[in-house]
């Protein structure tokens, strides 16, 4: 597929971009997603710490931003992807930033693509570009803990049962996960506990719409799987698990 109408290139290389990444809204995008305090403390500084490893797509004629995907470098333990998945990469990436160093593992953290132009391909250009990206850095493979895009629509279903489904021709139900495959990416383990978003019921409320009161599991709008409601305590707890992926490059 022709991408020339596309500009893809690191925000290192044009840091005059770095105002653009505030541009990319996603209606779609449940509003409790965004509350991960991890990622809420972290994620700004180290992108702009590492600004090799995220790539920003523009439109060559408009120069409208059309598309981004952000890695990180952090350490695998003993070459273990970390359980915690999202979370744990930005932790170990913060850690290498308190004391001057840079981790040897690079993660794929966080892709979009502006919603109008989804359906053409633009997402399986960024992971390429991530890998070709990610060679150029001396690094031999690229690993992402990956959101199934559709997950959210069957909730209770295990990730591993989840990432297994496959259509006819053999690739994967998902289509997120689809494009890691087509581009090389292999299924390599669950992260069970990728991000973790805790807080009183009233943010609850005001984020999903729902009464939130009653104990024990909801299913909530863009979940991957439920919130864990705690009333007498005032606090309810959403884990979410992402699937990772392996590129070898």
């Amino acid at each position: 597929m022709d991408f020339a109408w596309l500009e893809v290139t690191t925000l290192a290389e044009r840091p005059d971009r770095l105002p653009l990444i505030a541009t990319f809204d996603d209606p779609a995008v449940a509003p409790f997603l965004y509350q991960d305090p991890v990622s809420a403390a972290l994620f700004p500084a180290l992108v702009t710490r590492h600004p090799e490893y995220t790539l920003l797509a523009v439109e060559r004629d408009s120069g409208r931003p059309a598309g981004m995907l952000c890695a990180l470098p952090f350490t695998a333990i003993d070459g273990e992807l970390p359980s915690g998945g999202y979370d744990a990469v930005l932790l170990s990436a913060a850690g290498h930033a308190l004391t001057g160093t840079k981790g040897a593992d690079v993660s794929a953290l966080f892709a979009t693509v502006r919603p109008d132009l989804r359906g053409r391909a633009v997402s399986g250009h960024l992971v390429e570009r991530a890998r070709r990206n990610a060679a150029a850095l001396g690094h031999t493979a690229l690993v992402a803990p990956v959101r199934p895009t559709q997950k959210q629509e069957q909730p209770l279903v295990p990730l591993e049962l989840y990432v297994a489904r496959r259509r006819p021709d053999g690739t994967a139900e998902d289509p997120w996960l689809r494009v890691h495959e087509r581009a090389g990416g292999r299924f390599v383990a669950v992260a069970p506990h990728s991000m973790t978003i805790t807080a009183p019921l009233e943010r609850w409320r005001e984020w999903t719409g729902l009464p939130f009161d009653t104990a024990g599991p909801i299913l909530v709008p863009g979940g991957l799987g439920p919130v864990l409601c705690d009333p007498e305590r005032d606090i309810a707890t959403y884990v979410e698990a992402n699937a990772w992926y392996r590129h070898d490059l």
